[in-house]
């Protein structure tokens, strides 16, 4: 007899991504079947969803149904929902992997899978290249990482504190340093800068390096490794969500791959 198996999931976050995600799996018939929003949004949420997918507003009200928890909302909802879910035994896979960067919330929300009998996921979100940046592993001895976006798309980070963002003529770079001191203060642009680090060889020797540059059509990613025999070069370059111009749209089918692997079926 086969093993009966929870199948269908659930978002955290109803921004741009989660609407983006929710749209295209209604579309696909997708088994996403719920989303959690923040106390007292339940209402103003379902209003935005597509029919078959309710809003809630407590992990409490989560469907028997649902094996996994896929994020969409931003470190606070990794530190505030992860426990939680993995606890219960759910599936908890990540675009915010940046909120990783603290060791202790990492350590912990390890543990919990463990405990739990689950798995804790960093998707691959904006950027290419994570499955043979995983498979080499520790065998690497450098790893960079570059990210060139738009001015403007860095926009409420430090890098307003590096240079005028509405003035930047050439290629300027705003961050240059580890992927955990990046990842920590560039919260909202940088969850790639994290899964690169995850992957590979930790978040204090990955070399990080944000440049605002004028001439970018959109977001732009880099990975430079070697090590173990391994020379790896991966450049991702896609189109933002429009709207939220500081998110690739890859992100948003990062997690939609996420849905249909969950699916009964092949999954690559």
């Amino acid at each position: 007899m086969v093993a009966s198996v929870n199948r269908s999931a659930a978002l955290i976050g109803l921004g741009a991504i989660g609407q983006a995600v929710c749209a295209a799996a209604s579309a696909e018939e997708l088994p996403l079947k719920q989303v959690v929003v923040r106390p007292g949004k339940r209402e103003a949420a379902q209003a935005l969803l597509p029919e078959g997918i309710d809003a809630i507003d407590s992990l409490d009200a989560l469907d028997s149904e649902i094996g996994l928890v896929i994020e969409c909302a931003g470190h606070q909802a990794v530190r505030a929902y992860g426990d939680a879910i993995l606890s219960r035994g759910l599936d908890f896979a990540l675009l915010s992997a940046g909120a990783l960067a603290d060791d202790d919330l990492l350590n912990a929300l390890s543990t919990s899978a463990v405990e739990g009998d689950a798995r804790l996921r960093v998707l691959s979100g904006a950027i290419g290249g994570i499955d043979a940046l995983a498979a080499a592993g520790q065998a690497l001895t450098r790893v960079r990482y570059t990210a060139r976006k738009p001015p403007l798309s860095w926009r409420g980070s430090p890098a307003e504190e590096v240079c005028d963002l509405t003035q930047v003529s050439q290629p300027t770079p705003v961050f240059e340093g580890s992927a955990r001191a990046a990842a920590l203060g560039f919260e909202k642009n940088a969850n790639v800068v994290a899964t690169v680090a995850l992957a590979s060889i930790g978040f204090d020797r990955t070399e990080v390096a944000l440049i605002a540059d004028p001439d970018a059509t959109g977001n732009s990613h880099e990975i430079e490794a070697s090590g173990g025999g391994y020379d790896l070069r991966f450049h991702t370059k896609g189109a933002t969500l429009a709207s939220n111009p500081k998110t690739s749209a890859l992100t948003a089918e990062s997690a939609l791959r996420a849905l249909r692997g969950h699916a009964p079926g092949l999954s690559v």
